[in-house]
C-alpha cells in the first residue's frame, strides 16, 4: 500500500497548529516565493495621484479646498480696494502701483504659494508626456499671473505695491466649481441632471463676467471718475441689460477698451452657454426628467411602462384609473423608451393631468430609469404589450424582460402585466396580475356563438361607467341600455353589509333573490373567508356566513349609496308617476351622480290582490295553463331542486335508444389529455373516444378515410362555427373548449371548421351559406400598415364582402381599435346610422368611456376590441377579483363548485312569466340559475325614404304589380348602401350592356325580338343584391355544391338589438329575448344514490380515456 503522508504535501506553516505556536521555523527552507501585486501603485507618485485624482473623497476635498482658496483671495482683493484712499492726480503710475498693508499682503502671499504648489503638484500627477499641453492651459496660465508677482514679492520688497489681477481668480474658482460637481457626482454614486449643471455653469460664467467688469472697471479709473466698486456694479448691470442711462460712463481710453473687450466676451460666452442650456431643455423635456425621492415618499403613485405610447391607450388607462374616487390623489408615472409624440405632449399640457401624470423617456432594462421612476416606491407597475406589432412573440419577449427586470429592482412593487400569447404567460407567473389577450379574446368569440353579444356584456362590465349614456336620446332603447351599462361588479363582507347581512344562514339563490326583488342588485358570487377561490353562483345547497365576501352587480357600490324606503316616498310630495309602466327601472338606476346613488327599497309586505301577483291563469283555460311559480327557499331543499349529472346529457331523455348508443359510442366526457400550453386551466368538456387522423382533418381534401371534399357532404346536423384566421394558433384552445364543454348537450355540438384563407370558393366549400356563425379574427400581417388605424382595413372590406355576399350570415369580427366599429356594416347614406355617429359624438363630449357603446354592431355584440379589455387591468388596482370573475365568465378557469355563463331564450311559452323578477323567482326556485342580464332584439322602426324603395318597370307599365310588389317591400328593409343610393332602374352598366346587345344584334323574328325585350326587362329589374347572389349561385353551381338553403334576402338589418345588465325588477319579458344565466356547478350536486347505467358507462370511459382521448 502506498504511503499517503509521503504523497501529500504537508500544509503551509500558517494553517499547522504547531507552527502557530512554534513560529515561522519552517518557513525559510520553504523554497516558495511570495508574490505582490500591483507593486507600481505602491510607488511615491502613484499614492500622490490616488489622494489627488483617482480617490473620489480625496479629490472632493482637494477641489473644495481649492475653491475655497480662490474665493478667498477675491474676498482679500475687495478688502483692498475698500481699505485704499484714492489718490489725487491722472498719473499711469496709480494703475500699476496701489496701497497694500503688511497683513493683507502676508495673507495674499500665503494664499498664492498654495495655489502655485498646488497647481504644479497637480500638474506633475497629470502629466502625460507634453509639458506645453500643461503649461499652455489657461487655468495654468492664469495661476502664474496671480501666484508669481506675489512670490517674487518676497525677494524683492520694493515689488509689494504691484498691482496684480487678483480678481481673475474668479475664473479659477469656476474651474474648481465644476470639477468639484464632477467629483461629488462620483463620491455619492448618483448622476445630478446635465440641466443643473448647465444652469450652474451658466450662472457661475455671468457672475464671473459681472465680477471681472466691476474689479477691472474700477481700477482703470482709479486715474478717471475714481469710482468705487458700488459705481461700478451700477454701471456694469446698466450695460450688460442694454438699458444704458448715460449716468455713469468710463472717461479713460484704457477703461473704454476694457468695456469693449468684455462687450465682446459676453457676446460670444453667453450665447453659447444659453444655445446648451435651451437644447438640454428640449431634451428635458423629450425624456421627462425625475420623480423626486421626496415626492415618491410622501406621495402615491403607480409606474405605467410601454413599449410605444399612443393616445388612445393613454387616455383610456387616465379615465379608467381616475374614474375610482381613492385614486384621485394618485400619480401616474409613465416609463417608456420612445419620444413623446405631438398628440400625447398635447393631452399632458391639460392642467388636469399635467398636475398628476409625469413623463419619463427611459428603458424598464436599466436600473438608472426605475430608479428616476422610483419603482421601489411605487404602488403598482403596470407593464403593457405593443399589440400593433406584426411579430407578437417579439412584443411579447420585450413584455417579460420588463417584467423581470421590474421584479429584480422592485421585488415588492405589485405587477400588472399584459401578455399577448398564451405560451408566453408562464415566464411571468410571479406577477401579481396577469391578462392574456389571446386567452380573453378566442374564450369571449367562442361564447358569443354560444350566448349572443357576450363579448358586450364583458366590455360593459369592466368600463366604469355612471349609466348617464343615452338619456338624453329620444329612442327608449338608447335609454335603457345606456342607464343599465352603469352596472359593475363590486363586493362587501356580509356582515357589514345592507344588502345582504339579513340573509346569514340562508341559502345562496334565496339570498340573491330576494337581494334583488328588495334592492335591485344581484348577486352573482361568494368567497369564504378561508379561501382564495371565487363562487359563482355556487348554487342553493350554499349557505350564507357572516364571514363570506359577496360579489355583485350594480349601478354603484353599497358604500356610496342611500338607501329610502317606499313608505317615505309614499309621503313626500315627490311624484312617482315617472316610474310607472311595464318596463320601469327603479330609482338606483335613474338616480347617478358623482358615486351615490338613491336605492328604491322595495315593499315586501302582503300586496293587496289589486297589485300586480303571480297568479295563475284562469280556470277557463286550462289548456294552456303554466305550472305556479314556487317560492325560493331559505334552506334548499333536495327535492324542489332539479339536479343536474355531470356525466349524463339532457338531451339524452329526447333521443331514441339507437341514437343514445351511437352517441354514447361517438362522445366520452373528460379532460383534455394534451395541453397546448403552459398554464392552460383544465376544463371538464366532450371528447372522441379515438383519436381522428390527420389526413382526416382536412375538409377540402378527401383521404383515405372519407371522401368528403365540402362541408354539406359530411351532412353535419347542425350548424357550423366557421373561423376565419390567419394561423392556427395556440389560443385557438380556448375557442373550441368552451363549445365542447361538459354542460353542453350532445345534440347542440356545434361543428367546427378552421378557415385559415377565405376567398370565395373556400367559403363557399366549408359551408357559409348555412353556417351559425363566422368569427373573423384580427390578421397580425395587417399589423405592418404605415397608419396604426389602417391596421384593420384588410379585416373590415373583407367582412364587408362577407356581409354583402351573405347577408343571413351572422358574422362576429375582433378588431384592433375600437374606433374603427363605426365601419362595421357601413351605410354611407342611412339616416339612422348618421344619428347614432352623432350620438356618439355628443357622448364623447361629455367625457364618456363607452362613447361606442351605442353602434349597432357593438351593441349586439357582433364587433369587438380586444383593447376594451385593457380596463380589466386597470381595475384590478382597484378590484383585485375582476379577473378571476372574468375568467370564471368566459370559461377560462374551472373552479370546483363555481358555476358558469349560459343563456336561455324567451318562447312563447314562457311569456306568462311576464316580468323579470317573476323570471329571477322561477329559475332561483327550479333549477338554482341567477339571472344577470338580458339580450333584446327589437324591430328597427324607421321612416322609409323614396331613395330606400326599391322601384321596377313593371311598376310603370302595370298598377296591379306595382301594388303587390310594394306590399311585399313592406315587409323587408333594404339595408346595404348601393340600395339606398343606386336606382335599380337605373343600373348603368346592365342598360350599356343591353343596349349594345340591341345595337350589335342582327335583325330577329317576332319570338327572338320578344326574347330579347324579356331579357333586357329582367336585367333592368335586376338589383345589387339580385346580383351577388346569383353570383353565389353560379360559383355554388360550378363548384358542384347544391343552392338549396341559400338565402339571400335575409338579414339583421331591420332589427336592432341591445344588452341590459341587471335590469329591474319590473322589467317587462319579450318575445325572443336572451337571458343570461349564471348556472350552478352540475359536478357539485352529483346524487350519491346509484348511478344509472348510462352514468357508470360514462363514468368508466372518462377515467380509461384521460389519455387516449382528442378533442
Amino acid at each position: 500500500m502506498v504511503d499517503l503522508e509521503s504523497e501529500v504535501p504537508p500544509l503551509p506553516p500558517r494553517y499547522r497548529f504547531r507552527d502557530l505556536l512554534l513560529g515561522d521555523q519552517g518557513w525559510q527552507n520553504d523554497d516558495r516565493v511570495q508574490v505582490e501585486f500591483y507593486m507600481n501603485e505602491n510607488t511615491f507618485k502613484e499614492r500622490l495621484k490616488l489622494f489627488f485624482i483617482k480617490n473620489q473623497r480625496s479629490s472632493l476635498r482637494i477641489r473644495l479646498f481649492n475653491f475655497s482658496l480662490k474665493l478667498l483671495s477675491c474676498l482679500l482683493y475687495i478688502i483692498r480696494v475698500l481699505l485704499e484712499n484714492p489718490s489725487q492726480g491722472n498719473e499711469w503710475s496709480h494703475i500699476f502701483w496701489v496701497n497694500r498693508s503688511l497683513p493683507l499682503w502676508g495673507l495674499q502671499v500665503s494664499v498664492a504659494l498654495i495655489s502655485l504648489f498646488e497647481t504644479i503638484l497637480l500638474g506633475y500627477l497629470s502629466y502625460k508626456g507634453n509639458i506645453w499641453e500643461q503649461i499652455l492651459r489657461i487655468p495654468f496660465i492664469l495661476e502664474i499671473i496671480n501666484a508669481v508677482p506675489f512670490i517674487i514679492s518676497i525677494f524683492w520688497p520694493s515689488l509689494r505695491n504691484l498691482f496684480v489681477p487678483v480678481f481673475l481668480n474668479c475664473w479659477l474658482a469656476k474651474h474648481a466649481l465644476e470639477n468639484m460637481i464632477n467629483d461629488l457626482h462620483r463620491a455619492i454614486q448618483r448622476t445630478q441632471s446635465a440641466m443643473f449643471n448647465q444652469v450652474l455653469i451658466l450662472i457661475s460664467t455671468l457672475l464671473c463676467l459681472i465680477f471681472t467688469c466691476i474689479c477691472g472697471i474700477q481700477h482703470l479709473e482709479r486715474i478717471g471718475k475714481k469710482l468705487n466698486l458700488f459705481d461700478s456694479l451700477y454701471f456694469c448691470i446698466v450695460t450688460f441689460s442694454t438699458v444704458g442711462f448715460g449716468d455713469v460712463t468710463p472717461e479713460t481710453w484704457s477703461s473704454k477698451l476694457f468695456v469693449v473687450a468684455m462687450i465682446c466676451v459676453a457676446l460670444v460666452v453667453l450665447p453659447i452657454q444659453f444655445e446648451q442650456l435651451a437644447y438640454l431643455w428640449m431634451e428635458r423635456q423629450k425624456s421627462g426628467g425625475n420623480y423626486s425621492r421626496h415626492r415618491a415618499q410622501t406621495e402615491k403613485h403607480v409606474v405605467l411602462c410601454v413599449s410605444s405610447l399612443k393616445i388612445d391607450l393613454l387616455m383610456d388607462f387616465l379615465n379608467e384609473f381616475y374614474a375610482h374616487p381613492r385614486l384621485q390623489d394618485y400619480y401616474v408615472v409613465i416609463l417608456c423608451p420612445t419620444e413623446m409624440d405631438v398628440q400625447v405632449r398635447r393631452v399632458l399640457q391639460i392642467p388636469m393631468w399635467s398636475q398628476r401624470v409625469i413623463y419619463l423617456q427611459g428603458s424598464a432594462l436599466k436600473d438608472q430609469d426605475l430608479l428616476r421612476a422610483k419603482m421601489d416606491d411605487a404602488e403598482a407597475c403596470f407593464i403593457l404589450s405593443s399589440r400593433c406589432e406584426v411579430d407578437r412573440t417579439s412584443s411579447d419577449h420585450q413584455t417579460i424582460l420588463r417584467a423581470w427586470a421590474v421584479k429584480d429592482f422592485a421585488p415588492n412593487c405589485p405587477l400588472y402585466v399584459q401578455i399577448l400569447k398564451p405560451e408566453n404567460k408562464f415566464h411571468i407567473k410571479f406577477a401579481d396580475h396577469v391578462v392574456c389577450e389571446e386567452e380573453f379574446k378566442y374564450a369571449m368569440l367562442a361564447l358569443n356563438c354560444i350566448c349572443p353579444a357576450t363579448s358586450t356584456l364583458i366590455t360593459l362590465l369592466v368600463h366604469t361607467s355612471r349609466g348617464q349614456e343615452g338619456q338624453q336620446s329620444p329612442e327608449q332603447w338608447q335609454k335603457m341600455y345606456g342607464r343599465c351599462s352603469g352596472n359593475e361588479v363590486y363586493h362587501i363582507v356580509l356582515e357589514e353589509s345592507t344588502f345582504f347581512a339579513e340573509y346569514e344562514g340562508k341559502s345562496f339563490t334565496y339570498a340573491s333573490f330576494h337581494a334583488h326583488k328588495k334592492f335591485g342588485v344581484c348577486l352573482i358570487g361568494v368567497r369564504r373567508e378561508d379561501n382564495k377561490n371565487i363562487l359563482l353562483n355556487p348554487g342553493p345547497r350554499y349557505i350564507m356566513n357572516a364571514t363570506d365576501i359577496c360579489f355583485y352587480i350594480n349601478i354603484t357600490k353599497e358604500e356610496n349609496s342611500a338607501f329610502k324606503n317606499q313608505d317615505q316616498q309614499r309621503r313626500s310630495n315627490v311624484p312617482r308617476s315617472f316610474y310607472h309602466g311595464p318596463s320601469r327601472l327603479p330609482v338606483h338606476s335613474i338616480i347617478a351622480s358623482m358615486g351615490t346613488v338613491a336605492i328604491d327599497l322595495q315593499d315586501t309586505s302582503c300586496r293587496s290582490t289589486s297589485g300586480p301577483t303571480l297568479s295563475l291563469p284562469t280556470e277557463g283555460s286550462k289548456e294552456i295553463r303554466r305550472p305556479s311559480i314556487a317560492p325560493v327557499l331559505e334552506v334548499a331543499d333536495t327535492s324542489s331542486i332539479q339536479t343536474c349529472d355531470l356525466l349524463s346529457d339532457q338531451s339524452e331523455d329526447e333521443t331514441t335508444a339507437d341514437e343514445e348508443i351511437s352517441s354514447n359510442l361517438e362522445y366520452a366526457k373528460g379532460y383534455p389529455p394534451y395541453s397546448p400550453y403552459i398554464g392552460s386551466s383544465p376544463t371538464f368538456c366532450h371528447l372522441l373516444h379515438e383519436k381522428v387522423p390527420f389526413c382526416c382533418l382536412r375538409l377540402d381534401k378527401s383521404c383515405q378515410h372519407n371522401y368528403y371534399e365540402d362541408a354539406k357532404a359530411y351532412g353535419f346536423k347542425n350548424k357550423l362555427i366557421i373561423v376565419a384566421a390567419e394561423t392556427a394558433g395556440n389560443g385557438l384552445y380556448n375557442f373550441i373548449v368552451p363549445l365542447r364543454a361538459y354542460y353542453r348537450p350532445k345534440k347542440e355540438l356545434n361543428p367546427i371548421v378552421l378557415l385559415l384563407d377565405n376567398p370565395l370558393d373556400d367559403l363557399l366549400r366549408c359551408g357559409v351559406t348555412f353556417a351559425a356563425n363566422m368569427v373573423v379574427v384580427d390578421k397580425e400581417s395587417t399589423m405592418s400598415a404605415e397608419e396604426d388605424y389602417m391596421a384593420d382595413a384588410k379585416t373590415i372590406v373583407n367582412v364587408q364582402t362577407l356581409f354583402r355576399l351573405f347577408s343571413s350570415l351572422s358574422i362576429i369580427t375582433e378588431l384592433t381599435h375600437p374606433a374603427n366599429m363605426r365601419f362595421m356594416q357601413f351605410r354611407a347614406k342611412d339616416c339612422y346610422s348618421l344619428a347614432l355617429s352623432k350620438l356618439e359624438k355628443k357622448e364623447r363630449e361629455k367625457g364618456s368611456n363607452l362613447a361606442f357603446m351605442f353602434r349597432l354592431p357593438f351593441a349586439a355584440g357582433r364587433v369587438f376590441s380586444i383593447s376594451m379589455l385593457d380596463t380589466l387591468l386597470y381595475q384590478s388596482f382597484v378590484k383585485d377579483y375582476m379577473i378571476s370573475i372574468t375568467r370564471l365568465l368566459l370559461g377560462l378557469d374551472t373552479t370546483p363548485g363555481s358555476g358558469f355563463l349560459c343563456s336561455m331564450k324567451i318562447t312563447e311559452d314562457d311569456l306568462w312569466i311576464r316580468t323579470y323578477a317573476r323570471l329571477y323567482q322561477k329559475l332561483c326556485s327550479s333549477t338554482g340559475d341567477v339571472p344577470i342580464g338580458i339580450y333584446r332584439t327589437e324591430s328597427q322602426k324607421l321612416a322609409t325614404s323614396e331613395s330606400q324603395i326599391s322601384i321596377s318597370v313593371e311598376e310603370w307599365e302595370d298598377t296591379k304589380d306595382s301594388k303587390e310588389q310594394s306590399h311585399h317591400r313592406s315587409n323587408h328593409r333594404n339595408s346595404t348602401s348601393s340600395d339606398q343610393s343606386d336606382h335599380p332602374l337605373l343600373r348603368r352598366k346592365s342598360m350599356q350592356w343591353a343596349r349594345r346587345l340591341s345595337r350589335k344584334g342582327p335583325k330577329h323574328s317576332g319570338k327572338t325580338a320578344e326574347k330579347i325585350t324579356q331579357q333586357r326587362l329582367n336585367l333592368y329589374r335586376r338589383s345589387e343584391r339580385q346580383e351577388l347572389a346569383e353570383l353565389v349561385k353560379n360559383r355554388m353551381k360550378h363548384l358542384g355544391l347544391s343552392t338549396v338553403g341559400y338565402d339571400e334576402m335575409n338579414d339583421h338589418q331591420s332589427t336592432l338589438s341591445y344588452i341590459l345588465i341587471n335590469p329591474s325588477p319590473d322589467t317587462r319579458l319579450e318575445l325572443n329575448d336572451v337571458v343570461y344565466l349564471i348556472r350552478p356547478d352540475p359536478l357539485a350536486y352529483l346524487p350519491n344514490s346509484e348511478p344509472s347505467r348510462k352514468n357508470s358507462i360514462c363514468n368508466a370511459v372518462a377515467q380509461d380515456s384521460r389519455e387516449e382521448t382528442q378533442l
